[in-house]
């Protein structure tokens, strides 16, 4: 029999599985409904739906290289302890691998290609969930690749990770030095890499603070646009990778470290992964919770 959209979309509120898994379910049992949902439930897909909703904040942020590219990867889940399991880390690395080989758009993308074996990296990752019993999902990753090293850093056992390539003749001290800059870049967390990426709209900002806040002061026009002038170089080596000093040797700032080590080396390219940025937490009073069910 013919399947309409209609069909899949009751079967996918039915049981929180994706659309082409809910087409490809109604296709393999000939549109009966409820062998469709059976169909889901040995793929450990609709098990999955149970826990869509809930928040995954945690997780570990992962990464891969393999010559001068790498791959930095997102994979959320609901609690802290879920990012310490073998499952989890293993499905985590192995996504890397297969983003490196196959070099997909975007997530969509991805959960959308065969993985391993019939399954798709999203009917994968929904078996993985029916197994361990949180929600998870693959939120995020990036792959950076130059002419030159790709050094990749993780910190706090999953908490941030980082690239960072450096254009220049690949050898072991222009390895050195990315990885230190990748390191820097996880404890100081720039806003830009250089002047040239700060947009105008942010510098207008800064220099309307700026001005704002000497003019208040009492100090002349004609000196407040020097002290302005001067408190902007300050915000540029506050705010600019290339500018900040050096973390493993505060004498220098970044772009000076890594052209000493090689002459004509320069950072083109870094990505930062924080856990969980940007994803609001639930945060429950477990005490009023229950008060309000004895007292409901």
């Amino acid at each position: 029999m013919a399947i309409t959209a209609a069909d899949v979309k009751k079967l996918r509120e039915a049981t929180g599985a994706g659309m082409m898994d809910c087409k490809k379910a109604l296709g393999e049992v000939d549109g009966n409904f409820d062998a469709a949902v059976d169909y889901l439930r040995t793929k450990g897909l609709a098990a999955a739906s149970k826990k869509a909703g809930r928040v995954a904040a945690e997780g570990i942020v992962a990464t891969k290289s393999q010559g001068n590219v790498a791959v930095i990867l997102e994979l959320n889940a609901e609690t802290d302890f879920v990012s310490k399991n073998d499952q989890f880390v293993a499905f985590a690395d192995n996504v890397n691998a297969f983003i490196l080989d196959k070099r997909p758009a975007d997530v969509d993308a991805l959960l959308a290609m065969p993985f391993d074996g019939d399954l798709t990296v999203e009917q994968s990752l929904s078996q993985l969930i029916a197994k361990i019993g949180e929600n998870m999902s693959i939120r995020r990753f990036q792959v950076l690749e130059c002419d030159g090293v790709v050094a990749n850093y993780i910190h706090g056992a999953g908490k941030i990770g980082v690239l960072v390539a450096v254009q220049g003749q690949s050898n072991d001290a222009l390895a050195d030095i990315a990885r230190g800059v990748a390191m820097h870049v996880a404890a100081a967390n720039p806003m830009f890499v250089s002047r040239d990426q700060v947009t105008p709209d942010v510098i207008e900002r800064e220099r309307a603070v700026l001005t704002e806040r000497a003019l208040e002061s009492g100090k002349p026009k004609e000196i407040v646009d020097k002290i302005v002038a001067g408190q902007m170089q300050k915000f540029y080596s506050e705010n600019c990778l290339l500018d900040q000093a050096f973390v493993m040797d505060t004498d220098k700032i970044v772009s000076k470290a890594v052209s000493d080590v090689q002459a004509g080396a320069k950072v083109v390219g870094v990505v930062r992964f924080a856990l969980g940025e940007g994803i609001e937490k639930v945060v429950s009073d477990f005490a009023a919770e229950v008060a309000a069910q004895i007292n409901g």
